[in-house]
């Protein structure tokens, strides 16, 4: 079967492949097509020399198979020239060829199309700007030259001249005047007449009749295209005149009707070539867009055409356009065989791919059937193994179960083990807090043992009630009661620790009496929950409205709402998970009481939501169902419940919020402590606890989470710090890791306590650069001597950094701060020894640390003041120059920064017994 299904893969694979070849051959026969889209706006095509312009274009791109040609006729409309160019734009082009209507109005848009990237090739007549990537025309001043020289050089005589010109102010009529004027400048004898032809035959006959006297004396004639030339060819031949005037036109077109015929048959004596340029556009627009080089300005070069050299040009003409002919033919023929090539490639292709397959699935079927064989032995033996091991698992599943069942069995005895001695404990605890003479002894610590056993209660009664729903199904039975009442008597039995919370407590209802159908020894467990939380969960001075209200006849809504901390929306979302407990909280829990709630509202078939938003507050809905239709036979129990024990009950809650205040315990009689000690804990009996305890030996500075515990600890620097792991804000393994990393504190020692005791965690603990790590529950003996351990560990450490001897010995983090720190300051004092106004506020600035922090900090590694430290190192230095130079004793009071000698000899003999005059004769 295995191999059936590898087969059956396979198959799918090289069919995947297959399809994958003959998508990329397809692929590669597109790709070898050109995707080049020209567009040519041509500003009128009806006459001769515009359309071989656009046949010279089309002669040229047959020579680009593939190429896309966009052709528009503007004829000679500017506006619609313009509308035309956009819709090119608009459709996509690669490269815009375009001959100007007029150079002004077109200017815009020639713009708009270079400033998109669009390549753009003027021919023929230029815009008025610069704004463009290739011109492609010839000279039109080079044009009349032309034709001036030549009537210079084939004109014997007096010449009278008549030159018909095409639009008055068009800027071709002016160049090809102006040129002709400097061909003829060097012949004095020809004398020149001028008369307007608009370009136009009929117009340019018009006006040489109109100066038809003026003919009789004109020896040649120079019209600026050929058409006005064969217009005024037309006139003589009308008049009569001499057939030796000379008539001389421009452009020389090929093709019937155009100046070479004209040429040929002595209708003129000669034409001025003037190129149109269409094959030179097309040839430059391929270089543009296959990113070759280009010539941004093409000038076309002219010459005379006429019965010398007339034949060669009509050959050559004839000889291109029957060439161009041979190519169309050639590449209809080419077309046809590139069909045949594709369909023929197709078939080879699909022909090759079945073989190859076909080999390939002949050595796969041989494959699958030596494999299948192989593959059945080994499934048999497998199977065997299955149904042995499936025999194993049964055994052990049915095993484990017996070892759950046991271990949870113990696990409840265990739980009900510990309500036993919690009574013995409580009942005697409260007979002693009852006892005036023991409580005014011993009571805080009476009272604290009491909040802690009732706490411990709590969670062993959660743990109990929760090993009822999950393994036991435990079911409730309801009747019919109050719920106004109910919850109103739940919210009174709290008000008391409110009040010791200050916290406002309030409770509402719009209606007296609410009836519904609740078991009350486990609903109360709901309510007491979420209001203890509410009280845990606020400030002083915070505000919590127990509020039931009924939306309709089916459901009673109960909101305990609270202003405290709130939650974030990660930790709504998981509130009622399992042993789900939210980072940073103030307080500590068991995470089982809202996830029992959750349980508990079930079984009542109602619900319970939470909505929060963080540091504005929090509010609990809890809904329960009207009327009894909801609960089966099982679940009702007809007799009323009773709650008479509601108060007693809520006793136990108080363990998480009726906590010892925390006391300053200042003695103004008590001389000042040698030592100060920072203690870092969240939970505030704990806190106080140790405060007690320290407070008779130390100088003792609290805080109750980590951003505070590290402020405290750079504000006060203290001589060790004792702090919990788990604490809201920044944990006190962050804590440590930033206080050993900084210079102010890292000589400082710092104690972890915490509940997490396996060997990863101490680890942790260590690599976060502490200094002892003590798991909970701790004997305050061994942590009062890890205290002064450390503090004397300290005190050599200041004897190690203050001496001279040095060492090669490996340093930890917080003590390379130290050396550094020392050496920095010992530096900055040596570098000053001799400046009297030097300061402690020097040696702040330099440091950038507080005086304050400074002075604690050398007091800690040195133990001694830094203006001791200062007069020792200056004392030092004058007794090294009074043994080694040879100065006066003046000299050397000034270099070691004494104001005068005598108050210098007054500090040396108070430190030497001697002056130092008689300290230096003394060594002399």
């Amino acid at each position: 079967m295995s191999g059936r299904i590898a087969f059956g893969k396979l198959s799918r694979v090289l069919l995947f492949v297959t399809l994958i070849i003959l998508c990329i051959a397809g692929c590669k026969e597109d790709k070898k097509k050109a995707a080049y889209t020209i567009g040519f706006s041509q500003c009128v095509g009806s006459d001769l020399w515009r359309k071989t312009m656009l046949d010279e274009m089309k002669t040229e791109l047959s020579l680009h198979p593939g190429a896309n040609f966009v052709y528009a006729d503007a004829e000679n409309s500017s506006d619609l020239q313009i509308s035309q160019v956009k819709k090119m734009l608009d459709d996509g082009i690669d490269l815009l060829i375009i001959s100007p209507n007029e150079a002004q109005p077109l200017t815009p848009v020639v713009e708009e199309a270079y400033n998109k990237g669009i390549p753009v090739i003027i021919i023929d007549r230029k815009t008025a700007s610069s704004l463009y990537t290739a011109y492609v025309g010839a000279d039109n001043y080079q044009v009349g030259k032309l034709a001036g020289a030549y009537i210079a050089s084939t004109s014997v005589g007096q010449i009278n001249l008549l030159e018909v010109m095409g639009l008055p102010g068009s800027s071709p009529a002016i160049e090809r005047d102006r040129g002709l004027m400097d061909g003829i400048k060097e012949s004095p004898n020809i004398h020149v007449s001028k008369v307007y032809g608009d370009w136009l035959k009929q117009h340019a006959k018009a006006q040489l009749r109109k100066n038809a006297k003026q003919l009789a004396g004109i020896n040649a004639i120079f019209a600026q295209n050929d058409m006005m030339a064969s217009g005024a060819r037309e006139v003589l031949n009308d008049l009569r005149l001499p057939g030796t005037i000379k008539v001389l036109g421009v452009d020389a077109l090929p093709g019937n009707g155009g100046g070479l015929q004209m040429v040929g048959n002595k209708t003129l004596n000669a034409s001025v070539l003037y190129p149109t340029g269409g094959k030179e556009a097309i040839v430059t627009a391929f270089q543009i867009l296959n990113k070759e080089p280009f010539s941004r300005e093409n000038i076309l070069q002219s010459l005379v055409i006429d019965s010398t050299n007339v034949k060669l040009m009509q050959f050559q003409w004839n000889k291109i356009e029957s060439q161009q002919k041979d190519i169309e033919k050639q590449q209809s023929l080419l077309a046809d065989q590139q069909a045949i090539y594709k369909s023929q490639q197709i078939v080879l292709d699909v022909i090759i791919i079945t073989l190859v397959l076909a080999i390939i699935f002949g050595g796969l079927a041989f494959y699958s059937l030596t494999e299948n064989r192989k593959i059945n032995k080994r499934l048999e033996a497998k199977n065997n193994e299955i149904v042995s091991q499936r025999n194993q698992l049964i055994e052990m599943s049915a095993k484990a179960e017996a070892a759950t069942e046991a271990r949870l069995n113990f696990f409840t005895n265990v739980s009900h083990e510990f309500r036993t001695p919690l009574t013995l404990m409580l009942s005697p605890l409260q007979d002693l807090l009852a006892n005036d003479k023991l409580s005014l002894l011993a009571g805080k610590n009476l009272r604290l043992v009491q909040q802690n056993a009732f706490r411990l209660l709590k969670l062993v009664n959660q743990l109990i009630d929760y090993r009822k729903i999950e393994i036991d199904k435990q079911t409730i039975k309801a009747s019919e009661n109050n719920l106004v009442d109910f919850v109103r008597e739940i919210t009174e039995a709290f008000r008391v620790y409110a009040q010791k919370m200050n916290v406002k407590l309030y409770f509402t209802s719009p209606e007296k009496e609410i009836k519904a159908w609740f078991d009350a020894d486990m609903l109360d467990k709901v309510f007491f929950n979420l209001i203890s939380n509410a009280i845990k969960f606020c400030n002083e001075d915070g505000r919590i409205k127990v509020t039931i209200r009924k939306n309709g006849p089916d459901y009673v809504y109960i909101d305990v709402e609270d202003n405290g901390i709130g939650m974030s929306p990660e930790d709504t979302a998981l509130v009622f998970d399992q042993f789900y407990q939210a980072d940073n909280a103030p307080v500590t829990g068991s995470g089982i009481g809202l996830s029992l709630s959750k349980e508990i509202m079930l079984f009542h078939h109602g619900n319970i939501d939470v909505k929060s938003q963080k540091w504005k507050g929090t509010m609990f809905t809890v809904s329960l169902p009207l009327g009894s239709s909801h609960l089966n036979a099982m679940e009702k129990n007809y007799s009323r419940n009773d709650w008479s024990d509601l108060a007693e009950k809520s006793k136990i809650y108080q363990g998480d919020f009726n906590r010892l205040a925390v006391e300053d315990s200042y003695n103004l009689l008590k001389s000042p402590s040698e030592h100060s000690i920072l203690i870092i804990e969240d939970n505030t009996d704990l806190l106080q606890y140790l405060t007690d305890k320290f407070s008779e030996n130390f100088e003792v500075f609290t805080a109750c989470n980590g951003t505070a515990g590290i402020t405290s600890a750079f504000d006060n620097v203290p001589d060790l710090i004792i702090s919990d792991v788990v604490l809201p804000g920044v944990s006190g393994k962050e804590l440590s890791k930033t206080l050993k990393s900084d210079v102010r504190t890292s000589h400082i020692p710092i104690i972890l306590l915490t509940a997490q005791g396996s060997l990863e965690h101490q680890i942790l603990g260590v690599q976060s650069l502490a200094d002892l790590y003590i798991t909970k529950p701790f004997n305050f003996d061994y942590l009062s001597a890890s205290v002064w351990n450390l503090i004397g560990n300290r005190a050599l450490l200041k004897e190690h950094f203050t001496s001279d001897i040095s060492t090669t010995e490996r340093l930890t983090i917080s003590k390379k701060l130290d050396k550094k720190f020392l050496n920095d300051f010992a530096g900055i004092v040596e570098q000053n020894l001799a400046n009297e106004k030097f300061s402690v506020d020097d040696i702040c600035k330099i440091i950038g640390i507080s005086r304050v922090q400074l002075y604690r900090k050398v007091k800690a590694l040195t133990d001694c003041s830094i203006t001791d430290y200062i007069l020792n190192r200056r004392i030092k230095k004058a007794t090294y120059l009074l043994n080694n130079e040879s100065l006066t004793i003046s000299e050397i009071t000034y270099m070691v920064g004494f104001s005068n000698p005598n108050y210098f000899a007054t500090v040396f003999k108070a430190r030497y017994g001697c002056t130092p005059s008689e300290f230096k004769k003394s060594k002399a």
